[in-house]
């Protein structure tokens, strides 16, 4: 159990970057029938460009979404009979997405491994 552990472990940072990268994808090409917030947002998060900032607003998109589409508009709390299952799986990936950042393989992690390269050393 303790190696199936370190490799999961080890598998981490790619997780991370391949649900960014095909959430992001998603995202972006629903969004493209209508060029709002899910249409750059997406392509942002599937870039890795400003995920954190980017990925919470989504969030709280799709969120709004879950309460005033489907529970407001179907009169039911509940994802399986409102149908609000997407916003809702959304909603939450985006979060985790808001708190643990775009990962080493975005372009923020290119960017901050490129400032801290040039942070000048303490003499």
């Amino acid at each position: 159990m303790e190696r199936f552990h370190a490799f999961l472990t080890k598998l981490q940072p790619l997780a991370l970057n391949a649900t960014r990268i095909a959430v992001g994808f998603m995202f972006w090409t629903h969004g493209g029938q209508k060029l709002i917030i899910e249409f750059f947002g997406g392509l942002l998060i599937m870039l890795g460009l400003f995920t954190r900032p980017v990925a919470f607003i989504i969030s709280g998109e799709m969120a709004v979404t879950y309460w005033w589409m489907h529970v407001a508009r179907n009169g039911e709390l509940w994802h399986w009979a409102n149908r609000g299952e997407l916003p809702a799986v959304f909603a939450f990936i985006f979060l985790l997405l808001a708190a643990y950042g775009g990962g080493q393989f975005s372009i923020d992690g290119a960017l901050a491994k490129r400032r801290t390269d040039r942070a000048p050393v303490a003499t």
